[in-house]
């Protein structure tokens, strides 16, 4: 008696029955890993960009700290305590009371020179030759003295010379905060006259 086989399909290729069990094994489909890369790229850009973000709030808020500083430093600076500001000019009215203003000095004449050309009047405390905003200086110096009297011996030793050139010497004024120094009007021969005015030329064309 023959055996009876049922057959329910064809065979399998061997190709097929390899990329099932691939499958089966957990392998990962590439569609699903290029998924995979473009949101971890996405999450990393969002996170770089709330970094950018939180940097750029911190430099702002530091920005603002310094010119708040700033600001108050310059108020501080700007309001003085009135018992100080008279000590202060005090100090300077005294101490220019024992100054004296050199005119006509030599570009090239040094501190201890002109110290040297005025120590027969009196002690020499200070010497200050000024500059302008290059370093050069202007031609003029300050002469401060530990005596109040050497002022005038040194006010005698004006018309003399220092490098061949005559200075002139006078006492040092003081300049008072909020005053300014008064400066003539220049003479306007024209001032309070009503000035006359021409009758426009009428326009004359040449024949």
């Amino acid at each position: 008696m023959e055996e009876e086989h049922e057959v329910y399909g064809a065979e399998i290729p061997e190709e097929v029955e390899g990329d099932l069990e691939g499958d089966l094994d957990g392998q990962p489909d590439d569609g699903l890993t290029k998924v995979d890369d473009v949101v971890t790229d996405d999450a990393a850009s969002k996170e770089l960009e709330e970094m950018k973000k939180r940097l750029k709030e911190m430099e702002e808020e530091a920005a603002a700290l310094r010119d708040m500083q700033a600001k108050v430093e310059k108020e501080m600076s700007a309001v003085q305590d009135p018992a100080s500001a008279a000590a202060s000019q005090a100090n300077r009215e005294e101490a220019d009371a024992r100054s004296v203003f050199v005119g006509n000095v030599d570009y090239s004449c040094t501190p201890e020179e002109v110290q040297q050309h005025f120590q027969s009047c009196g002690t020499v405390n200070r010497v200050t030759i000024l500059t302008d905003k290059f370093g050069q200086p202007k031609g003029y110096a300050y002469v401060e003295f530990l005596e109040v009297e050497a002022v005038q011996n040194a006010i005698l030793l004006s018309e003399s010379e220092l490098h061949g050139r005559q200075l002139k010497v006078t006492a040092k004024r003081t300049n008072v905060p909020g005053m300014k120094a008064f400066r003539g009007r220049r003479f306007n021969p024209y001032y309070g006259k009503v000035p006359r005015f021409r009758r426009p030329m009428r326009y004359r064309p040449y024949y």
